[in-house]
């Protein structure tokens, strides 16, 4: 199912921007916004029975983006 290789691909993008931020690297996030709205047009975009499947790896997703979100260091001036 091509939607479920979208939220597995964004998953490992996450998950390898985790890492790059776990050890210290600065990372750039301005491609994963146009990535994230793309996956989140095709999902809203199928019927309900063949989004409902993904409702698992899209949970796992949202969990990696906290994870991630949690990870970056504050902007500075805002601690």
């Amino acid at each position: 199912m091509p939607a479920l290789a979208a939220v597995e691909a964004l998953h490992d993008t996450i998950r390898m921007a985790r890492a790059l931020v776990d050890s210290g690297r600065r990372i750039d996030l301005a491609g994963l916004d146009a990535e994230a709205a793309t996956l989140c047009t095709v999902v809203a975009l199928l019927p309900a029975g063949a989004a409902r499947p993904l409702r698992p790896a899209l949970e796992a997703l949202a969990r990696e983006v906290d994870g991630l979100a949690a990870a970056l260091p504050s902007p500075p001036g805002t601690t």
